[in-house]
């Protein structure tokens, strides 16, 4: 059963990334990857018209549409390593070859989840504030008279 989840996805991938086995193998990366980014563009737009509110749009399409670029980069790399670790049969640790690249990857990826789980947190909470405010004590026509005075 998991083999058959295993190869599902790896098939999905390969549609989407592999340039033998892709429907839009005829256009250059670049124009693919562009595609791949305006649809996650459209799909972004469309869900978050139906889940957010009008004051929450902006914040919560922002959101879902860095979350979908993400995706897609973190997608494209994972699977790009897995190929060339398929191709080289050796590990990054035998050959010391830390490159800039992969580390941004780590960190990108570790500060995403950071993000996300920070998001998800202040969402489910109602009132972070132990203080209760009240409002000024004075309006701001008194305090602009007593700076005026």
């Amino acid at each position: 059963m998991i083999d058959k989840i295993k190869n599902w996805m790896i098939e999905s991938a390969n549609i989407m990334f592999d340039d033998s086995k892709s429907d839009l193998r005829s256009l250059p990366k670049t124009v693919r990857l562009q595609i791949l980014i305006v649809l996650s563009f459209i799909w972004s737009t469309v869900f978050s018209l139906y889940v957010f509110s009008l004051t929450t749009f902006i914040w919560g399409w922002a959101g879902v549409v860095m979350a979908h670029i993400g995706l897609i980069i973190a997608v494209y790399i994972t699977f790009k390593f897995f190929h060339k670790a398929e191709k080289e049969k050796r590990s990054v640790f035998e050959t010391g070859n830390y490159n800039p690249a992969k580390i941004f990857v780590v960190f990108f990826l570790l500060f995403f989840i950071f993000i996300f789980t920070k998001g998800v947190e202040v969402l489910t909470k109602t009132n972070s504030y132990s203080i209760k405010y009240d409002g000024p004590k004075k309006t701001t026509l008194e305090r602009i008279q007593e700076f005026l005075d």
